[in-house]
């Protein structure tokens, strides 16, 4: 019995085992737990990608299919649009550093405009991808559809393949899809600890980790896109 009791008592401690490992903060090693996990799932779905795209003898011409610039030109300016659109997450990613050091300073005023830019940059990101699925939409592309035979030909290098060109929409659209979602999450996330900062829970509270473990998830949308950025738009 005493022996069932001092477990008991070790249970009561934050870790229910005593002290936390590696000294951080639970809160914080349970979002590291949350992107690895959401990792294994991008990974499974660009593997599956890469599987299809290598093993087809064709696919479509990045080049070709991403060539516009919706609303100013639909031809001859080659992954211009999304280098734009990649520019804005990555900068959307430094004003979320720039809004974890002041959060750490202290200074609530620098946390609220940081995050600010924050959330704008993701809203221009959301709608350049809103922009770039109407195009494709517009062109024939969506999920389990895909231009005609003669627009298809546009559209690769080579022997064409509708197979190939279907898969590439499939999951085109599926993946990009899903990183827009956590994208579109993490703004939500972003504007519910604005609202936060501005009415001085953290500062209640005498610090700013939550600030911390959002700009964590944000680093980690900004991440997977460089991967999916490569593996569609210049592979």
């Amino acid at each position: 019995m005493d022996s069932l009791s001092q477990l008991d008592q070790v249970k009561t401690t934050p870790w229910s085992g005593g002290r936390s490992p590696w000294s951080v903060e639970y809160g914080k090693i349970m979002m590291w737990f949350f992107l690895l996990s959401d990792a294994f799932t991008f990974s499974s779905l660009l593997v599956y990608y890469g599987a299809q795209r290598f093993t087809k003898f064709t696919w479509p011409d990045p080049d070709l299919v991403f060539q516009s610039i919706p609303g100013i030109m639909d031809h001859g300016a080659p992954l211009v649009f999304v280098g734009i659109m990649t520019f804005i997450l990555i900068m959307s990613s430094v004003t979320m550093v720039l809004a974890v050091e002041a959060g750490h300073r202290r200074a609530k005023s620098e946390v609220v405009w940081w995050m600010v830019a924050t959330v704008i940059g993701g809203f221009m990101f959301l709608g350049c991808q809103a922009l770039e699925w109407t195009h494709l939409h517009h062109e024939g592309f969506w999920w389990g559809s895909i231009p005609g035979p003669e627009e298809l030909k546009h559209f690769f290098d080579g022997p064409v393949s509708e197979i190939a060109a279907l898969q590439f929409a499939n999951l085109f659209f599926t993946i990009t899809g899903f990183h827009g979602f956590h994208v579109f999450s993490g703004v939500l996330i972003n504007i519910i600890i604005l609202i936060m900062t501005i009415n001085g829970v953290f500062e209640k509270r005498g610090h700013y980790l939550m600030v911390e473990k959002v700009g964590l998830y944000w680093h980690f949308v900004d991440l997977v896109w460089v991967f999916v950025f490569t593996f569609f738009y210049l592979v």
